[in-house]
C-alpha cells in the first residue's frame, strides 16, 4: 500500500477543495493536504491540472462541458500524489456561486476505501430521507439539498437557486432569523415550529425545523445544516387541534343536556361514527329517580346526547332523555364502577362474550357493522357521571392507542362542562325552591280588594331574587299591601327577603302605624347585620333594602303608606285619573337611620293600585322618570282590564319578552 494511500485512510479532517469556473484551486482544507500531500501554498492559485495525471487541463475541460452546469455531481477521479503516485478517489461536488455573482465548484474528496461503502449507504440513506435537509453557507445560500428538501420547496415555491425576495416573507424571514442565530451564536435550534402558507394558497403548512452550524477544522463556521418535517398532518397536532377546538364548542351553556350534546355532535365523525352520552340518573337532579324493572341487578342511566353518521340513528336502543337499564356484566357498568375505559379494538362477536348478556346489542352489531368499541368514563372533581361510548361502524380502521388518548382527553375536557352545568341546574333548582317557598303561594285581599301578583326575576324566570310582594289581614277589615327589594340578587338577596318578610309579617300584630312598622324593621334589619359582621367588621349586607307599606281600610275607604327608599305607587281612579301620590320617602331599612313619614290618600270604589319593584320602570341608561311615565301611559290604556291580564300584560309591555334587568316584583289591587 502506498504511502499517500495509509495517510489517506488516517484523515482526521475533511478533505475539501475549491475550483473556480476556470479550474483555478481556490481552496484546499488540511484533509486535502493529508490526503495528496500538496499544502495550501502548494496548491492554491494554481490550475488544478497539475494534480491530475496526464492532460489535466483536457480532462478539467471535458468535466466542466459535461457536468459543470449541474448543482450537484459525484463520481471517481485520478489524481497525483506529492510523492509521485497515482490515486483514486471518490469526489462529491455541489455547485456554488461566489460573492462576486461567479460559479464555483466545492469538493468533498474521499479515498475509495471500504469505508466509502458506508459512506455510499449514508448519503443514500440522507438522500432518501423523510426529512428535509439543507446545507447553507455562510451568506446563507443553499448549497446542497436532499428529495424531501426539493418536495418541500414545491410546497413553499422557495429553495436553492431562488432569490429571496420569492420567497413567502413570513416563513422566509422566520427562518432566515434563526440560520443567522444558530451561524453567529452556534447554539442549535431543535424542534421549533415555522409556519408558511402553502403554494396552493389552500391555508398554510407547518414544519418542525431543527438547525445546527457545521465548522471547519479550525472552529470557524462554514455553514449551517437544517433539517425540517412537514408536521401539519401529525396525529399530535390533529390531538391539540381537536382539543382546542372541543374547548370552544363544548360547554357553550349551562344546560347538561346541550353540553351532552355538543360532546357528542363533536366526536361524531371527528373521532367515532357513533357517539353516546349516558350519564348517571343521580347526575339529573330534575328528574324523579327511575323504577327499576322488578327482580332485575342493573345500572341506571339517561341517555343525554347521541349522534351517528346515519341520520336514522340505528346503532342505538335507546333515544335520547330516554332510561337505560343496563346489566351488570356489560361494559357500561363495568366502566361506572370501576372508573376505566373499556377498550375494544377489534370488537369481539364471538359467543362468550358480554354480549351473550345483551342479545339487542348483539343484534345492533351485527347489522350495523359496529366493529371498534370504547366507553370511557365521564369523571369530573372525582366523581364519575356517567360514560360516553364511541363507536366505528362505517370506518373500517379500528380504534388505536391514540384514539384512545384522544377519547380520554376530550371526554376529561368536556366533563368538567357537564359538572358545571350539573351544579348550576342543581343550585338554580334549590334557590327557586327556596325563592318559591320563601313567596306567598296565595294572596288575601278579604272582601274588599281583588288582587293579581306577578314576580320576575333578572337573567331567568326561575332564578331568585330579593324582591318580594305580600298582604297582610289586619283587624277591622283592613289589609296591608306590602312591596319589597332587597340590595342584590341571587340566594343571599332571597334569605334576606325572607327574614324581612317574616319581620313585617311579626310587626303587623303590633297594630303599628305604616312609618313605625318601617322604624322597627329598620331597627330590627340593622341589628341583624351587627350580629352578621364578618372577619373585618363589615355587615353582611350594608346597603339593606327598599320598602313601601301600605295599608287599606275598606271602612274608610282610604289608603295609608310610607315608603323606605322605594318608587311611589301607581293610583288610578274611577273619573281617569292616573297619578303617582306625593310621598316622602325615607332612607332604605337597614342601614340604622329610619325617619319617615306616612301619608293617606282616599281609594273610591274601583279604584286601582299598583306597588311595583324599581325593575320594572328602570332601564339600561334611562332615567327612573321615563319608566315612571311609561308605567302610567301603559296602566292608563288598560286599567280596565281583568286585574289578572292587566298584571301581566303590564311586565310584558315594559320589559318585553327577553329577561329583565333587574327582579321584578308586580302587585296589583282593585277596591271593591
Amino acid at each position: 500500500m502506498a504511502p499517500g494511500e495509509r495517510s489517506a485512510r488516517l484523515l482526521t479532517a475533511p478533505a475539501v477543495a475549491v475550483l473556480d469556473a476556470e479550474g483555478t484551486v481556490t481552496g484546499w482544507t488540511q484533509g486535502a493536504t493529508e490526503l495528496l500531500g500538496y499544502h495550501a501554498d502548494e496548491v492554491v492559485g494554481r490550475s488544478s491540472a497539475f494534480l491530475s495525471p496526464g492532460d489535466g487541463a483536457q480532462r478539467f475541460a471535458t468535466w466542466a462541458r459535461t457536468h459543470g452546469r449541474l448543482d450537484a455531481w459525484s463520481g471517481l477521479a485520478e489524481f497525483r500524489h506529492r510523492d509521485g503516485h497515482t490515486i483514486v478517489l471518490h469526489l462529491d461536488g455541489r455547485r456554488l456561486t461566489t460573492a462576486e455573482g461567479k460559479p464555483a465548484w466545492i469538493f468533498m474528496v474521499r479515498p475509495t476505501s471500504t469505508e466509502r461503502a458506508a459512506d455510499s449507504v449514508a448519503e443514500v440513506l440522507i438522500r432518501q430521507s423523510p426529512i428535509a435537509t439543507w446545507i447553507w453557507d455562510r451568506e446563507l445560500r443553499c448549497v446542497w439539498r436532499n428529495d424531501r428538501a426539493r418536495q418541500v420547496q414545491a410546497l413553499f415555491r422557495y429553495g436553492p437557486g431562488m432569490p429571496q425576495e420569492n420567497a413567502p416573507a413570513r416563513g422566509d424571514e422566520q427562518t432566515r432569523r434563526a440560520l443567522q442565530a444558530v451561524l453567529t451564536h452556534g447554539v442549535p435550534v431543535t424542534d421549533t415550529e415555522v409556519v408558511w402558507p402553502a403554494a396552493d394558497g389552500l391555508g398554510n403548512r407547518t414544519l418542525s425545523v431543527s438547525i445546527f452550524r457545521l465548522e471547519g477544522t479550525d472552529g470557524d463556521p462554514v455553514g449551517v445544516c437544517s433539517m425540517a418535517i412537514d408536521i401539519t398532518q401529525s396525529q399530535a397536532r390533529r390531538r391539540v387541534a381537536l382539543l382546542s377546538d372541543a374547548s370552544a364548542r363544548i360547554g357553550t351553556t349551562l344546560d347538561i343536556r346541550h353540553t351532552a350534546q355538543e360532546l357528542a355532535e363533536f366526536a361524531m365523525p371527528a373521532l367515532a361514527d357513533f357517539v353516546t352520552v349516558d350519564l348517571d340518573e343521580t347526575v339529573l337532579s330534575d328528574l324523579l329517580p327511575l323504577q327499576r324493572p322488578a327482580a332485575t341487578r342493573a345500572a341506571t342511566f339517561r341517555r343525554v346526547g347521541m349522534a351517528s353518521v346515519h341520520d336514522e340513528l340505528p346503532e342505538s336502543l335507546w333515544q335520547p332523555g330516554k332510561p337505560l337499564f343496563v346489566s351488570l356484566s356489560t361494559p357500561h357498568t363495568k366502566v361506572l364502577y370501576s372508573g376505566r375505559p373499556h377498550f375494544e379494538p377489534e370488537l369481539d362477536t364471538s359467543p362468550g362474550n358480554w354480549l351473550d348478556h345483551d342479545p339487542d346489542r348483539a343484534l345492533v352489531v351485527r347489522k350495523t357493522g359496529m366493529h371498534s368499541l370504547m366507553l370511557i368514563p365521564i369523571r369530573a372533581r372525582g366523581v364519575i357521571l356517567g360514560v360516553a361510548v364511541f363507536a366505528r361502524t362505517v370506518n373500517p380502521t379500528p380504534f388505536n392507542e391514540d384514539d384512545l388518548l384522544l377519547a380520554e382527553d376530550l371526554v376529561a375536557q368536556a366533563a368538567l362542562s357537564l359538572d358545571t352545568a350539573r351544579r348550576f341546574t342543581r343550585e338554580r333548582i334549590a334557590a327557586f325552591a327556596l325563592n318559591r317557598d320563601l313567596l306567598p303561594r296565595r294572596l288575601h285581599g278579604g272582601d274588599s280588594l281583588d288582587l293579581a301578583y306577578q314576580y320576575r326575576p333578572a337573567g331567568a324566570r326561575e332564578g331568585v331574587g330579593g324582591d318580594w310582594y305580600d298582604t297582610i289581614p289586619l283587624s277591622g277589615g283592613r289589609t296591608a299591601l306590602v312591596v319589597g327589594d332587597v340590595v342584590g340578587h341571587g340566594v343571599p338577596a332571597a334569605a334576606i327577603m325572607g327574614q324581612l318578610r317574616t319581620a313585617i309579617n311579626t310587626l303587623v300584630v303590633m297594630d303599628l302605624q305604616p312609618d313605625e312598622l318601617l322604624t322597627h324593621l329598620d331597627d330590627l334589619f340593622d341589628d341583624l347585620d351587627r350580629r352578621d359582621l364578618d372577619e373585618n367588621d363589615i355587615p353582611f349586607h350594608p346597603l339593606g333594602a327598599t320598602c313601601l307599606y301600605a295599608v287599606y281600610d275598606p271602612a274608610t275607604r282610604s289608603c295609608a303608606m310610607t315608603t323606605a327608599g322605594h318608587p311611589p305607587p301607581l293610583i288610578a281612579t274611577p273619573d281617569g285619573a292616573v297619578t303617582f301620590p306625593e310621598l316622602t320617602t325615607g332612607p332604605p331599612v337597614g342601614i340604622g337611620m329610619g325617619s319617615y313619614e306616612t301619608a293617606t290618600f282616599d281609594l273610591p270604589a274601583g279604584s286601582l293600585i299598583a306597588l311595583y319593584t324599581n325593575g320594572l320602570i328602570q332601564r339600561r341608561g334611562e332615567d327612573l322618570d321615563v319608566g315612571m311615565e311609561r308605567l302610567r301611559t301603559i296602566l292608563s290604556d288598560g286599567a280596565d282590564l281583568p286585574l289578572g291580564r292587566l298584571c301581566t300584560g303590564v311586565i310584558d309591555a315594559a320589559v318585553g319578552t327577553l329577561p329583565p334587568e333587574d327582579d321584578i316584583a308586580l302587585l296589583m289591587a282593585r277596591t271593591r
